[in-house]
């Protein structure tokens, strides 16, 4: 049996704030917060759900790249298929599970604000599973960047604020940019760091497609935006500006890619990234909701 610990690690805790951060800074976005009217129990259900999809993911990533064969090789922590901890059977049932428990939840919440949620919902689902699954996986086609934006940024964080207030906002919407950059960031140094792995699978991810150089100065660029974010968003939310003390944790990831940091050092710039998405997240919650 697969001790609780492997599958822990399996499921990718570092990978975890680009789950995190969007329905809390959603949460804090919405007019519900602003009036004084928030319904904690959405808030929270709409947390767990994000959670749980993105736990899910990162089971299906491992199974499908473990039936592949493009995680034999890898400088990161070992995978559940890849390293023979767990049969793909089991690694598969376990995204599953994961999806059902998000979807028992989010079913509850669209009960009770709109059935649009089951559309977006199913949308994430979908995108979580061909991410690397399916017959042709858009991670493999250089493509995983934009639907990270699009479903951890855009859908998660607007999303989340739907949930409070059944309509969509411009507040939550723009609010979405700097955590759809930053979970963007996270891929880009998960992927920076397994390319020379991935080129030689076959798996051709936008690092590989773009090459070394280039996929550092776009982490970079990433970073800067998410991390200069505030001075746009203190327009609708001036607390906002709070955000921009988060600076003060980019620099070391961003000297440490652009410098030429590989292998495992590359595992600490994952670990780095994920901590400045949390602050960025932190940071920008607090500002929203102190209000206008």
């Amino acid at each position: 049996m697969t001790g609780a610990r492997t599958w822990l690690a399996g499921a990718r805790p570092r990978t975890w704030p680009a789950s995190l951060v969007p329905p809390f800074v959603g949460t804090a976005a919405s007019d519900a917060v602003a009036d004084g009217g928030i319904v904690w129990w959405r808030a929270a259900f709409a947390l767990f759900v994000s959670l749980c999809i993105q736990i899910a993911v990162n089971y299906a990533n491992d199974y499908s790249d473990g039936v592949r064969g493009t995680d034999v090789a890898r400088v990161g922590p070992q995978r559940l298929v890849a390293s023979g901890a767990a049969s793909p059977a089991a690694v598969r049932n376990a995204a599953f599970a994961a999806f059902g428990v998000a979807a028992m939840f989010g079913i509850v919440v669209a009960a009770a604000v709109s059935w649009w949620l089951v559309v977006a919902g199913g949308a994430s689902m979908l995108a979580a599973w061909y991410y690397t699954g399916g017959r042709r996986p858009y991670g493999y086609r250089g493509l995983g960047e934009l639907f990270v934006f699009i479903f951890f940024g855009l859908v998660a964080t607007a999303g989340s604020a739907f949930v409070q207030d059944a309509r969509l906002t411009m507040l939550g919407i723009a609010a979405s940019v700097p955590v759809g950059l930053g979970s963007v960031a996270l891929l880009i140094s998960n992927n920076l760091r397994d390319l020379p792995t991935d080129a030689q699978a076959g798996k051709r991810t936008l690092a590989v497609r773009m090459g070394d150089g280039p996929t550092r100065a776009m982490y970079a660029v990433v970073v800067v935006l998410m991390v200069f974010s505030p001075m746009y968003l203190s327009l609708l939310r001036p607390w906002t500006m709070l955000g921009l003390a988060a600076i003060a944790f980019a620099v070391a990831p961003v000297r440490a890619v652009v410098r030429g940091a590989s292998g495992a050092a590359l595992v600490t710039v994952l670990a780095a990234t994920g901590r400045l998405q949390i602050v960025v997240g932190a940071l920008l919650t607090v500002g929203l909701a102190l209000g206008p």
